[in-house]
């Protein structure tokens, strides 16, 4: 407990020196980590990057091996999984449902990121515009003060006023690169998801055959 009152405390003189906008920022920024969170465990849980099984199926299917093909998709975890099962059942000349359905399981993905990115481009604004407010009250204490003026009146209404930008600042940076991250991640999926259905829709093995067998029947 006195843990917790220790971590709270420093926390809790932020908020009340630097004013509603700070406790604003501070209750993004705990939202935020709990997206952030959510995000990396539905990223997890879904199997983002770990493709090994699906890439195993869909090399057998490129070469005409139906059967380890469907044996490997059984072994995947992957999200993508039910799309190539898709194209394995014989839908694979169906491209539009194919990507319909792929772009349908990275929109749930992709759930979440919007918001993220506008903590991002937001949070900056939202402590300059406390900083605004800041400086307007100290000019305020400074006229007030009339010619007993104190340079240090001046001085604590500045660096109070600062303060909120500095959280803007906090908050964002790390959403920002968390943010470039996951799009990161999700740019991947697509290319490897894109390459997978144009394999499905395509296969070199199953061309191969085809070539081969018009070739007997033109000689024959």
């Amino acid at each position: 407990m006195e843990t917790l009152s220790k971590f709270l405390k420093p926390l809790h003189q932020i908020a009340e020196v630097g004013g509603p906008v700070v406790v604003i920022l501070m209750g993004v920024s705990v939202l935020t980590l709990a997206v952030i969170l959510y995000k990396l465990w539905q990223f997890s849980s879904a199997g983002v990057g770990r493709h090994k099984a699906l890439s195993d199926a869909i090399a057998a299917w490129d070469a005409n091996d139906r059967t380890q093909a469907r044996a490997a998709l059984d072994r995947s975890t992957s999200y993508l999984a039910p799309v190539v099962d898709m194209a394995l059942s014989g839908h694979s000349h169906a491209s539009d449902r194919l990507l319909s359905e792929a772009e349908l399981r990275f929109g749930k993905l992709e759930r979440g990121l919007r918001y993220l990115d506008s903590v991002a481009q937001l949070a900056p604004l939202l402590g300059l515009f406390g900083t605004v407010l800041g400086m307007i009250e100290a000019f305020q204490s400074l006229q007030d003060a009339g010619a007993q003026v104190d340079p240090s009146i001046l001085a604590g209404g500045i660096w109070v006023a600062l303060l909120t930008t500095a959280v803007g600042l906090v908050v964002a940076m790390p959403t920002a690169l968390v943010l470039s991250w996951f799009e990161g991640r999700m740019e991947g999926e697509r290319v490897f998801a894109e390459k997978a259905i144009q394999t499905m829709l395509a296969p070199t093995g199953q061309t191969g055959t085809t070539d081969a067998s018009n070739m007997v029947t033109t000689h024959g």
